[in-house]
């Protein structure tokens, strides 16, 4: 027995209109087909096999940090990335390098869900 990969982050959220438009928009997070489920969502391809799942009608507090519960994603590169986030009004940290070489930067969703956008050296 062994775990193959991470398939899926799942995320609640209060409005799934407006968390689809900044994953569509700002972050530029291919959509995905959803099944039928009876409550309301969004899927979203990270990278090559990995998804990211919203689930909508979120109703208690969102418990994250930039140093605690966060979701990570690997990018190409930061230049555009920060230019793209400042462009779109995202709230977002400053850039930082992380001891191992890593350039960093984080920002927050519609919900206050902190995700690190990173390049590693």
């Amino acid at each position: 027995m062994k775990v193959l990969q991470l398939n899926h982050v799942a995320l609640h959220v209060a409005d799934v209109t407006v968390s689809e438009a900044f994953y569509r928009d700002v972050l530029k997070l291919p959509v995905m087909e959803r099944p039928a489920f009876d409550f309301p969502g969004a899927w979203f391809r990270l990278g090559v096999d990995q998804e990211l799942h919203l689930i909508g009608d979120r109703d208690h507090p969102v418990h994250s940090h930039h140093r605690g519960g966060h979701l990570a994603l690997m990018v190409d590169e930061l230049d555009g990335w920060e230019a793209q986030l400042d462009a779109s009004g995202a709230k977002r940290l400053p850039r930082k390098v992380r001891p191992d070489g890593a350039q960093q930067t984080f920002l927050q969703d519609p919900d206050g869900h902190w995700i690190e956008l990173c390049v590693l050296p």
